[in-house]
């Protein structure tokens, strides 16, 4: 039996080999997995720092379809660390586009950006001790 449970968001994108570029020059994620298959789809399990997420090209006929295919998307990621404003500049800096910038809002240092694939990240720390991660 598992001792610890965790869950991670698994991000379907097109163009698999460019998103995982991407997360590792935009956000400094680092590799723990991956495998590629003849065609060039990817499916990789990324970490930024300790938190764990996975990419994936799209697959429609499993019904996984990325941001640009659908016209938008229905999850947004909340990326917690203790230098927003660098990061969130080093994201727009790698070809993502500013929603909104870091500014302090509802206890946060918070600011938005959308990924070249389509997903939006709020990327953040909480400044106010009542505030959870």
């Amino acid at each position: 039996m598992l001792k610890s449970v965790s869950i991670a968001p698994m991000l379907s994108v097109r163009h698999g080999v460019r998103a995982l570029e991407f997360y590792k020059c935009a956000f400094g994620a680092r590799e723990v997995f991956k495998i590629e298959d003849s065609d060039g789809a990817v499916v990789a399990q990324l970490a930024i720092q300790d938190a764990k997420f996975w990419i994936a090209d799209e697959s429609p006929e499993y019904q996984n379809f990325s941001p640009e295919t659908l016209g938008g998307t229905s999850t947004r990621l909340v990326l917690v660390l203790d230098d927003p404003s660098s990061v969130h500049a080093q994201a727009l800096a790698h070809g993502a586009k500013q929603v909104s910038p870091v500014q302090e809002e509802n206890g946060w240092l918070i600011g938005r950006v959308v990924d070249p694939f389509g997903h939006h990240w709020e990327i953040g720390k909480p400044i106010s001790q009542n505030v959870g991660e």
